[in-house]
This record gives structure tokens, C-alpha cells and sequence, in this order.
């Protein structure tokens, strides 16, 4: 599965989700998204029982706020509409993997 680019007329749905949801909250300017964002591209690709989001703060302020996002990258697992786990800063794919499964 592709990653979605989730802004706030898209997010009730992906919130929906049966399956664990995955958002990477970044900013294209922001280094260590950078380094996030090819990891969260692959578990999005090998992992299709995952919905796998990307949410850019510049655009989605509102968003972010909501999740109370105060430094990226920030990650967000969502599990039956429920965060379920967050962490800040750049994580090792094993990491990211681990959160999903927790």
C-alpha cells in the first residue's frame, strides 16, 4: 500500500481505520523527516496490513494540534480511532515496526 497524504478533509476517514494507522507528522524543510521519511515509505510497502499517513505541519496546522505535535518528526500510532502510541524524533525501523505491533 502507498502512503496517504492525510490533511484534515481526508483524516475522519483514515481515523476510521479497522487496521493500525501510521502517521508520520513533517515538514519538507525539517532534516531528521527526512531521514524518517523513506522508512515510513518502506513499512508502508512491505506492511499493506498497516494505513500508513504522512501529515505536513506547514499545511496542517490544525492537525498537528490536535495531535499536539510541538517538534517533528513526530510518529502516531492509532489504533480503533485511539492514539495508542507517539514518539518524537527520527526512530530506527525496528522501532517504528515495534510501535505498530505494541
Amino acid at each position: 500500500m502507498s502512503v496517504l497524504s492525510i490533511n484534515k478533509n481526508n483524516f475522519d476517514e483514515v481515523k476510521k481505520s479497522e487496521s493500525p494507522v501510521l502517521l508520520d507528522f513533517y515538514a519538507s524543510w525539517c532534516g531528521p523527516c527526512r531521514m524518517v521519511s523513506p522508512i515510513v515509505d518502506e513499512i508502508a510497502k512491505e506492511h499493506p496490513e498497516y494505513v500508513v499517513g504522512k501529515i505536513n505541519v506547514d499545511e496542517e496546522g490544525e492537525l498537528a494540534s490536535e495531535f499536539g505535535v510541538v517538534s517533528i518528526p513526530t510518529l502516531v500510532v492509532m489504533k480503533g480511532g485511539r492514539v495508542v502510541s507517539q514518539a518524537v524524533g527520527a526512530r530506527p525501523k525496528s522501532q517504528i515496526l515495534e510501535m505498530l505491533k505494541g
